[in-house]
């Protein structure tokens, strides 16, 4: 098989699909990999180190794409990447489709093998590729947040750990899973005082034996919800309904009712995001205020840690680009039924439920659509 590895365009992307070693694990196993021109440089990673892995260097992102049986991201295609796309090619990569209707159209009109990293499961129900980015975009939405708290940025003037004789900052995080957990690791860490609200008995029982006491766990229903964001100096969305759009839980009113000058950074965007305000923004421009808060919202956030985001992302996602390529698609979903979870459009059918449901689009089984 050609693996394709372009350079990613998305504003500020400088993340990679693969680094060297996951090049030559392809190339090793029999595969040919096309790397566009400095597709790495961004994550500090030269041509050199590709070729020397066993790569082919080509000038443009058009030959990669013409010459590619399967296209290795990391973003969703934006702009010109809609048309380098074609029947049959399998496309593999962080998709999001949810709240993306565009991109759903022009995967079943092009007839793209969408393989998803967010919907890929392991057999204990977790999602293995949207972890390691989980981490990265949890332990970031506290620095962001913390520097979007200072006066000269917008924020309230608060520091998050306080000091001695004047108390640390709220921080309340909504959602306990991989995002949560990791801002709250970082948050509790630089001394703030923390509270994570989430909807599991069992999930808040793991959260306390993680911290210790040293973060609040508070069941999570509209009286909670309320009370949590309004003595909030810093709210975190991380919530998650694999593959679906995120749910709006805070509303307009009550980002209202919030302390002028508190920062929300809703790290659930790429579903769509779980504010009602939300709507996504760019590194290049990457805040706005609503009622007097300011909203960070970017929806590709460990692109600014890139060189730590795309190591962490191989170390995910390459056994599934091996067995992709050793057995084309058609065979490694069915040998694994978790990476035919991560199959969300196959020859002009939408075989992902969650995202039929949130576009109100026909939906068909992966198994039925690959016997038709």
């Amino acid at each position: 098989m050609i693996i394709g590895l372009p350079r990613e365009i998305k504003d500020n992307e400088n993340r990679v699909g693969l680094v060297p070693a996951g090049v030559r694990a392809l190339t090793s196993a029999g595969h040919r990999v096309v790397v566009e021109h400095d597709a790495g440089v961004g994550s500090g990673i030269p041509d050199e180190q590709y070729e020397a892995a066993g790569a082919s260097i080509l000038g443009t992102a058009d030959e990669v794409f013409g010459r590619a049986d399967m296209i290795v991201k990391v973003k969703e295609p934006v702009g010109p990447e809609y048309q380098r796309l074609r029947e049959n090619q399998i496309l593999y990569t962080y998709l999001h489709l949810a709240p993306a209707r565009a991109l759903t159209d022009m995967l079943l009109e092009r007839k793209v093998a969408g393989v998803a990293y967010e919907t890929i499961t392991a057999p204990n129900g977790s999602l293995p590729l949207l972890t390691p980015m989980s981490e990265v975009a949890g332990r970031m939405s506290v620095h962001v947040g913390a520097y979007y708290l200072q006066k000269s940025n917008g924020g309230r003037g608060v520091l998050l750990s306080g000091v001695p004789g004047v108390p640390p900052a709220d921080v309340v995080i909504i959602g306990g899973g991989v995002v949560g957990t990791n801002a709250a690791k970082i948050a509790a860490g630089m001394g703030a005082d923390v509270t994570i609200l989430d909807v599991s008995p069992d999930r808040m029982r793991e959260l306390d034996d993680i911290f210790l006491g040293r973060v609040k766990t508070v069941a999570s229903n509209a009286h909670t919800l309320e009370e949590g964001c309004r003595r909030a100096d810093l709210l975190i969305g991380a919530v998650l309904i694999p593959g679906a759009a995120a749910p709006k839980l805070v509303s307009r009113e009550l980002i209202g009712q919030m302390k002028p000058g508190a920062v929300a950074v809703d790290v659930a965007v790429d579903q769509g995001g779980c504010f009602e305000t939300t709507h996504a923004t760019t590194h290049s421009d990457p805040v706005y205020a609503v009622d007097g808060v300011i909203h960070y919202c970017v929806a590709n956030m460990p692109g600014a840690v890139a060189r730590t985001s795309t190591f962490a992302l191989t170390n995910s996602t390459l056994r599934y680009a091996l067995e992709l390529a050793n057995k084309g698609l058609e065979r490694a979903v069915t040998d694994n039924p978790h990476l035919a979870d991560g199959v969300n459009t196959y020859r002009g059918q939408l075989t992902y439920r969650a995202v039929a449901e949130a576009q109100d689009r026909a939906y068909t089984p992966l198994a039925k659509a690959l016997a038709s």
